[in-house]
């Protein structure tokens, strides 16, 4: 196992590695850069000027040059300065990441907590009323886009309770925090429990028509013993993958969510130094998404090896 390990640790740090290139390379071929923006909502262009700001922000230098110095700040720490607010990127982001995390938490948390435990009790009650109607509900989850949902959830409650659930100011405590970050982690979890419903109780249908479920029916085991010890333990391997890729989606996911609320994470503030073209702030951000899903796809590798002897063994 330790060989497994060792080989995907290093496939994640070259995964890494060219997904840094990639990251750079594609923000310097977007037409224009922050320089432009300046002079273009100043009215005019003074082309000394110009130059002089390229040449502070390190513009004209070669890429690869400016690849170099970005890869050197990653390792070292120093992020650069944000071309927009002057403000080391460090401090720009170091607020918004806890307020993303907790978000992206609590609605992988949602996920798994109704996704799990009804996509067994869908598969265990297969063909049945209650077995329809989780399916219906599974794909209105897949169908529903997270910001739509969003936006029928704000219409609700400035329909029925007289005040909208978006974020205006930091909240006081633990309880006022749950309450602020439940209805934007619900909303973009929905789809998330919706595909993890899917997944098993097809994962679980599979398993339990396996000859040795039979063999352990004819033994007189418990429902409950060949449902959630039996044939859960071995239909929950694929489940762990995409809950991993919906941990690693769900940062992404939440660039429409935190804007629809307001919350000022790392996916709204991705949006503004995109649109302002604010390189050290996008690339980092970015980076920071891709270091994410590639630690969360060798999380689930670890619990593969955790999960399956054959990989234990494999070496």
């Amino acid at each position: 196992m330790s060989t497994y390990l060792v080989r995907r640790f290093f496939l994640m740090l070259l995964t890494l590695l060219g997904m840094s290139v990639i990251i750079f390379v594609m923000l310097r071929l977007v037409p224009g850069n922050i320089a432009d923006i300046m002079f273009d909502s100043a009215g005019f262009v003074d082309p000394a000027a110009k130059a002089r700001i390229e040449a502070e922000l390190g513009l004209n230098l070669p890429i690869p040059v400016q690849y170099a110095h970005w890869m050197g700040g990653l390792l070292t720490g120093d992020l650069g300065i944000s071309y927009v607010s002057e403000m080391p990127t460090v401090d720009e982001l170091a607020p918004r990441i806890p307020i993303t995390a907790k978000l992206a938490a609590l609605a992988l948390f949602f996920s798994v907590l109704f996704g799990l435990p009804l996509g067994v009790i869908s598969a265990v009650k297969q063909d049945t009323a209650l077995d329809y109607a989780l399916r219906v509900v599974s794909l209105s989850g897949l169908s529903l886009p997270s910001f739509w949902l969003a936006l029928l959830i704000l219409m609700a409650f400035v329909t029925y309770f007289g005040a909208i659930p978006i974020y205006t100011e930091p909240p006081a405590n633990l309880w006022d925090e749950l309450l602020l970050y439940s209805v934007p982690a619900a909303a973009v979890g929905f789809r998330s429990s919706a595909l993890i419903m899917r997944l098993t109780r097809s994962s679980m249908l599979e398993v339990l028509r396996q000859d040795y479920i039979r063999t352990a029916r004819s033994k007189g085991a418990s429902e409950n013993a060949i449902n959630y010890h039996h044939a859960l333990k071995n239909a929950v391997l694929p489940v762990v993958t995409i809950i991993g890729i919906e941990a690693a989606f769900l940062i992404g996911g939440l660039v429409i969510t935190e804007t629809v609320f307001n919350i000022p994470g790392v996916a709204h503030f991705l949006v503004e130094a995109i649109l302002k073209r604010d390189y050290p702030i996008v690339q980092n951000l970015v980076m920071l998404i891709a270091v994410v899903v590639v630690v969360c796809n060798f999380i689930v590798d670890l619990t593969y090896a955790a999960l399956d002897p054959r990989i234990k063994y494999a070496d």
